[in-house]
C-alpha cells in the first residue's frame, strides 16, 4: 500500500474511570488493527499522529490511545489537545468508560490493584477524587460506556458497533494450500477439496492455476462441485458472523488440495468473493503454495 502523504485518518481516545475497562477497550481496538498506545500525555497526541503518518497500521486502521488520570496535571491539556487533534485528523472519537462506585471498588479489591489517586485514603476516596478530576473530560465525550453490568464480550460488541459500524468486527483470512506441504497450523476451519476434478491432468490446464478462468470453469462444471458450493455457502453464512461475534479477531479458513495450485486456489478465490460481498469484516486471501513446483 502506498502510504505517502496519507496520514492518520482516525483516532479514538479512550478515557474514564480506573477499573472501568480502558485496557480491555484498548485491546479490542488493537485487535481491529489500530495502532494502540496506553497512558499518553494529551499534549503529545498531535505529535504522535504526525510521527505515525508512515506507519501502515495507523494509516490504514487508525490510532487508539488511552488518556486518563495517571497523567496527573498533564491532563489539564486535554481540551486544547482535542481541539488541535480535530483540526488534524478527520475522525476523532472520545470514549469515556465508566462504572458504578460499587463495581469499581469490587474490581480493585478483586485484583488487589492500587488506585492511582488512592494516596493515604481508601479506594472510595480515590474514586471520588477521580470522578471530580475527570468531569471536564466527561463533558467532551462522544460516547459514554457504562461497563458495570457488561461482560468482556459485551464491551467488545458495543465498542465495535459504535466505532467500527459492526457488531462483529474482525478479519476473515482465506488460505489455499497443498496437503503435500502440510496444512496451516492456525486454521479455524479447514476444507479438503481433493474430491473435486483435478485440472492438473488436463494438459492445457496443467500450467495454469486456480486463478485462471479456464481452470475455474473446468472445476465448477461438474455436478459434485456445484452441489458442494450450494452446501458450503449456507454453512459459511451461518458460522462466520457467530464465530467473529464470539470474540476472536480473525477467522482463518483453510482450503486444501494436493498441490495447492488448482482446486484449492479456485475454491478459495470463490469463497473470498463471497465474503467480500456478504460481510462487513475485512477479508484477505492468501495462496500459500500456488508458485511451488507441481511435479510428482
Amino acid at each position: 500500500m502506498d502510504i505517502e502523504n496519507q496520514g492518520v485518518k482516525k483516532c479514538v481516545i479512550l478515557t474514564g474511570m480506573s477499573g472501568a475497562g480502558k485496557s480491555t477497550a484498548l485491546k479490542v481496538l488493537e485487535d481491529q488493527g489500530m495502532f494502540a498506545i496506553d497512558n499518553i500525555p494529551p499534549a503529545l497526541l498531535s505529535q504522535l499522529l504526525l510521527l505515525l503518518e508512515k506507519h501502515r497500521a495507523a494509516v490504514r486502521n487508525g490510532v487508539a490511545a488511552v488518556v486518563d488520570v495517571r497523567g496527573d496535571t498533564l491532563l489539564d491539556d486535554f481540551p486544547a489537545a482535542i481541539i488541535a487533534l480535530k483540526a488534524q485528523v478527520p475522525e476523532v472519537s472520545i470514549v469515556f468508560l465508566d462504572a458504578s462506585d460499587e463495581v469499581l471498588l469490587n474490581r480493585f479489591e478483586t485484583t488487589r490493584r492500587r488506585h492511582p489517586l488512592g494516596g493515604e485514603g481508601g479506594f472510595l476516596d480515590g474514586i471520588a477524587g477521580e470522578r471530580w478530576r475527570l468531569k471536564p473530560i466527561l463533558e467532551l465525550a462522544d460516547m459514554v460506556l457504562d461497563t458495570s453490568a457488561l461482560s468482556l464480550h459485551e464491551i467488545r460488541k458495543k465498542l465495535l458497533s459504535k466505532l467500527c459500524g459492526s457488531s462483529t468486527g474482525g478479519n476473515i483470512l482465506i488460505t489455499s494450500f497443498g496437503f503435500k506441504y502440510g496444512a496451516p497450523a492456525d486454521c479455524d476451519f479447514l476444507f479438503d477439496v481433493r474430491f473435486l476434478a483435478n485440472p492438473y491432468y488436463i494438459p492445457s490446464l496443467q500450467s495454469l492455476s486456480g486463478k485462471d478462468k479456464a481452470v475455474q470453469s473446468h472445476i465448477w462444471s461438474f455436478a459434485e462441485a456445484k452441489e458442494f458450493w450450494e452446501k458450503l455457502v449456507p454453512l459459511l453464512d451461518f458460522i462466520a458472523p457467530l464465530y467473529l461475534a464470539a470474540g476472536k479477531p480473525q477467522l482463518h479458513i483453510g482450503i486444501g488440495c494436493t498441490g495447492g495450485r488448482h482446486r484449492s486456489v479456485a475454491v478459495a478465490e470463490r469463497i473470498f468473493s463471497f465474503f467480500k460481498e456478504a460481510f462487513p469484516a475485512v477479508c484477505s486471501l492468501k495462496h500459500r503454495d500456488i508458485t511451488r513446483e507441481q511435479g510428482w
